[in-house]
């Protein structure tokens, strides 16, 4: 029997119901409803939320019926946080919301807050800044690829195994002991491709197609793209066994007719999960110095997906690589992709306060532990999370790009995720990468018409697009 991972509704109900406890449908007005259908479902032997896995054992399927049930019932249950999915009305729960970008003295375009309307001769950076951002994407997330699943602890045993701590290489096997190799097994997709005595050209990940994907809606629609462009660049692009979470779900439920954007709400308990913040990169790229209209792009994105923190992450990511064309310092970049959060969001707050631990403390290990102490519930491929990661290892590396994908990724949630998007803005800001983190130049991908391409011609292609 073929057990599809992340879209059986029998897998979705433990994540449902620890969805509802986290966006405060739990705890909220209809609170005994939520606690009545767990009870409901546990009663007919399902389980709760797993930690890591996606499926559940083939017995399971004989719930999916109840599931299918439960999931509708949940669904409409209202969350009663004031955590908008609307584009306006985001905006207006953000009250340092950037103003459009001005237009350069002598233009005929005026000012305007839709990306769309404004002149291409507006929209530039330096070429260094935007190839560093795409040789940092790669390193980090290549970095964080053998060990994405093994929590913190077993990251630091295995890198200090190695003389690897704090981290400041590629992770080997080399020199590992048998026992530490068994205790922490290398993620199997991963080894063969991305510890240092693999490593050949940059190898295929989902963090990886997720900006060819947005390079392509661009070249294809332009700055005008929509939702639905977004939906049928998928199904013709992009092969579905190489989404995961919110985007599987999401993409089966184009497959059955469902429309963006309720692809997002319908049997979806990822909704606020990374998926949509690993999008988000090129959307900053191509509006250098202007999050607001990158937060936008990447709006229309995220919606296909996902909802509230889940979008607002995308924003958040866009905004700050917008900046990160532009700015002197990381601080600066958080505080950009922060106007573009909603101010009483839940990753407004985290994101804040990751960030002040991180301008405080001088060792990063205690800011990460302050980190898991507040978000150590979620699941650690949720967007709050990461995001917190990501900002604290931003302000805390100062610069340092190593120091920086290191954070992210021995902070152990989305080890490869949080790599490739704190490398991406460090790789910007340092205008490129230290040479001992650049690959051969050619990275593999299932898409069509990208595997083998040169991460040069990838930069070059982002810069065409700022002037479209």
């Amino acid at each position: 029997m073929i057990r599809l991972t992340w879209v059986q509704p029998e897998d979705l109900v433990g994540h449902e119901v620890r969805q509802a406890a986290e966006d405060g449908r739990a705890s909220g007005p209809d609170g005994d409803r939520v606690r009545g259908i767990a009870r409901r479902w546990h009663a007919a032997g399902g389980h709760d939320a797993p930690p890591r896995a996606g499926a559940s054992e083939p017995g399971a399927a004989r719930l999916r019926g109840l599931a299918e049930e439960l999931l509708d019932e949940l669904a409409a249950i209202p969350s009663p946080l004031d955590e908008p999915s609307d584009l306006a009305g985001i905006i207006a729960a953000c009250p340092a919301w950037p103003r459009p970008r001005a237009t350069p003295a002598g233009s005929a375009h005026p000012a305007s807050p839709d990306p769309r309307s404004r002149p291409g001769a507006a929209r530039r950076a330096d070429p260094a800044r935007v190839l560093g951002a795409w040789l940092g994407r790669a390193a980090g997330c290549v970095l964080g690829k053998p060990v994405e699943k093994i929590p913190r602890a077993g990251i630091r045993e295995i890198a200090e195994a190695t003389g690897n701590w704090p981290i400041r290489g590629w992770f080997t096997a080399t020199g590992l002991p048998d026992d530490v190799a068994r205790r922490w097994p290398w993620n199997r997709r991963s080894a063969v491709n991305s510890l240092a005595e693999t490593i050949d050209g940059v190898p295929e990940d989902d963090d990886l197609n997720y900006p060819l994907l947005a390079l392509s809606v661009l070249e294809r629609h332009g700055r005008g793209f929509t939702t639905e462009d977004v939906a049928r660049l998928w199904l013709d692009e992009l092969p579905a066994g190489r989404t995961f979470t919110a985007e599987r779900v999401a993409y089966r439920n184009l497959l059955d007719g469902v429309e963006p954007p309720r692809t997002a709400t319908h049997r979806n308990p990822f909704r606020e999960w990374i998926g949509a913040l690993i999008r988000a990169d090129v959307y900053g790229w191509v509006n250098p110095g202007d999050p607001a209209a990158a937060a936008e792009l990447a709006w229309r994105d995220a919606r296909l997906t996902h909802t509230a923190n889940g979008i607002y992450g995308a924003m958040f990511v866009a905004a700050m690589c917008a900046a990160s064309m532009v700015a002197t310092d990381a601080t600066e970049v958080v505080r950009a992709g922060l106007s573009v959060v909603p101010e009483r969001s839940r990753l407004h707050g985290a994101v804040r306060l990751a960030a002040a631990d991180a301008a405080r403390e001088d060792d990063f290990e205690r800011v990460v532990d302050l980190l898991h102490k507040r978000h150590g519930s979620l699941h650690w491929v949720h967007t709050i999370n990461n995001a917190a990661l990501v900002a604290a290892t931003l302000v805390h590396g100062r610069g340092d790009f190593t120091a920086t994908i290191a954070g992210a990724v021995a902070g152990g949630w989305d080890t490869d995720s949080a790599g490739a998007t704190a490398g991406s803005i460090a790789g910007a800001l340092h205008g490129g990468v230290p040479d001992q983190w650049r690959m051969r130049d050619s990275l593999s991908s299932s898409l069509t018409g990208f595997d083998g391409v040169s991460l040069a011609a990838l930069a070059a292609r982002t810069q065409e697009m700022m002037g479209a």
